[in-house]
């Protein structure tokens, strides 16, 4: 790859200011806001990622006092319905407890700590524990007690289910432990502007996917806060996503990454430019973009790779050498090419943007690329957006948002939803889910909330057919994540650093974790 070194704080190529400069549409002030962090590397201790001793830590000041995302209002419509919200080794009940009123209690009898409900339900008159038959009003308020002659020394209405604050935003549902927290939102501050187009109450759950991973909820987290490893992990997108060239802000307790599309990487900047493929298939049949090397499907788990000499060696789908001169392959491209596919996958041609050759700027590429996707929203959606005060931008770039301290949501007309939470009590593995939020048809009508589907550490991405081509790209980033919660062990140094530039993003949620941990930045041990 070419080194991208300027004497900036930016690769070479064309800015994001100056691709705004020649969008062909109407762009918001919200998105030429620029607010980016102090420069500078952050340092981390490796032990973060994997000690008890942190994670408890986690528990006690973050989780314990922080506002967290924990379902969607239309997840519980009615009286009595309920959602069961774990986080660690924390339990909620959010609770509609009334038609405009929703509570979240502790989900634990006071009696002897059964949960109240494992898992979430419709339509309860009361919430009984199902051990001995405690039972309490949907309000709150203590019901009843079998035997209660037996309990001297329990006053009813001092016994009560412990609440969390509630507080809800774009028809999501949040919950706060700490009862002293400061609102919602204050919290969110503005981050409403960011989705001025199309916020969440005009939008429906169309898919959610909750998959158990084998690493830390901080490593899964990261890796969906930055664009800089692209270049490495994801070859596919390197002509069509300018990838070192991405733009963070960082804004109170969230902040944005801006990726433009269709712009080729910086990194390909000086390097040979390889034929198209005219056969070339999504899924089955690439060029590496790099070295120029055919990576082709031969079945799932078998790559053939042709280098530039014509010889053909192969590969399983983890880049594993298996026959033939070349011994070393990309395991990212192996596994997007050879890696389980969906139905009819492998037969997909190519995507990558093909402009007209009259079109010679980016700006009149990006107008190009946009024009279809504004019209097909226009038909769809005209009546409650109007497209023409949509930018290219919006409707091209990957904007990715990380609201501290588990939650991504992605910009404007990209869909995708992330959630990150710790496994339980476990501090080496993590729950990661992706949810798609797609416009309504109809606002005031809009479709049933999706049902969970469950994957587990074993189950492949593409097991889960709602998230399309996108259950690809999570197979590559499923390759690496692995290896870093094990690899964090074997650091000799037993620290991890942060891009100034590139990872401000995570730099951003360290500097505002290790304030709600009350921890040094500078501290590599966790206090005794």
């Amino acid at each position: 790859m070419t080194e991208t070194l300027t004497g900036t704080n930016r690769s070479a190529g064309i800015s994001f200011a100056e691709l705004l400069d020649q969008d062909s549409h109407p762009v918001s002030d919200v998105l030429r806001r620029d607010s980016a962090m102090e420069p500078g590397n952050t340092k981390v201790p490796a032990q973060a990622y994997y000690s008890k001793a942190w994670h408890d830590l986690e528990v006690e000041k973050l989780w314990s006092r922080v506002w967290q995302l924990a379902c969607l209002e239309e997840e519980i419509p009615n009286v009595g319905d309920y959602h069961v919200y774990d986080i660690a080794t924390l339990s909620f009940l959010i609770v509609r407890s009334a038609p405009n009123e929703i509570k979240a209690y502790r989900n634990s009898c006071l009696h002897r700590g059964r949960k109240l409900r494992d898992t979430s339900g419709k339509g309860a008159k009361n919430l009984r524990c199902a051990f001995h038959g405690w039972c309490w009003n949907n309000d709150g308020s203590m019901k009843e007690i079998p035997c209660q002659w037996d309990f001297p020394d329990v006053d009813m209405d001092e016994y009560a289910l412990p609440e969390a604050k509630v507080g809800t935003w774009q028809g999501f549902v949040f919950i706060n432990p700490d009862r002293d927290a400061e609102p919602l939102e204050d919290f969110l501050g503005d981050l409403g502007d960011h989705f001025h187009h199309l916020p969440f109450d005009k939008r429906y759950k169309a898919a959610h996917v909750s998959k158990l991973m084998p690493m830390n909820w901080k490593v899964c987290q990261e890796a969906f806060m930055e664009a800089y490893h692209t270049v490495a992990t994801h070859p596919t997108l390197l002509e069509s996503l300018a990838d070192a060239n991405s733009r963070y802000d960082v804004y109170g307790n969230y902040s944005r990454a801006i990726s433009p599309q269709p712009v080729e990487s910086p990194h390909l900047e000086g390097m040979p430019r390889y034929e198209r493929l005219e056969d070339g298939r999504q899924f089955a049949k690439w060029r590496h973009p790099l070295n120029g090397h055919i990576y082709e499907r031969l079945s799932e788990g078998r790559v053939e790779v042709t280098n530039l000499d014509g010889q053909v060696s192969v590969f399983d789908d983890d880049g594993n050498w298996i026959d033939g001169p070349q011994t070393q392959a990309d395991p990212h491209l192996c596994k997007w090419v050879g890696g389980p596919n969906m139905e009819g996958m492998d037969e997909v041609p190519s995507m990558l943007p093909n402009p007209p050759a009259e079109l010679t700027t980016p700006g009149e590429v990006r107008a190009w690329a946009a024009a279809p996707k504004r019209e097909a929203l226009k038909e769809q959606f005209g009546d409650f957006i109007d497209m023409d005060q949509v930018s290219d931008a919006e409707l091209l770039d990957a904007m990715f948002y990380s609201v501290f301290p588990n939650w991504s949501p992605w910009g404007c007309f990209h869909y995708i939803f992330y959630r990150f939470r710790p496994n339980g009590d476990d501090p080496e593995t993590c729950i990661m889910e992706v949810m798609f939020f797609p416009p309504a048809p109809d606002p005031d009508n809009r479709p049933p909330v999706a049902n969970v589907t469950h994957l587990g550490f074993d189950d492949d991405w593409t097991t889960a057919v709602e998230l399309g081509p996108l259950a690809k790209v999570f197979q590559q980033d499923s390759l690496n994540l692995p290896h870093v919660q094990t690899g964090l062990k074997a650091q000799e140094q037993q620290e991890v650093i942060f891009a100034s530039y590139n990872e401000s993003k995570i730099r951003h949620f360290w500097h505002t974790l290790f304030g709600w941990l009350e921890l040094d930045e500078t501290a590599v041990e966790l206090p005794s």
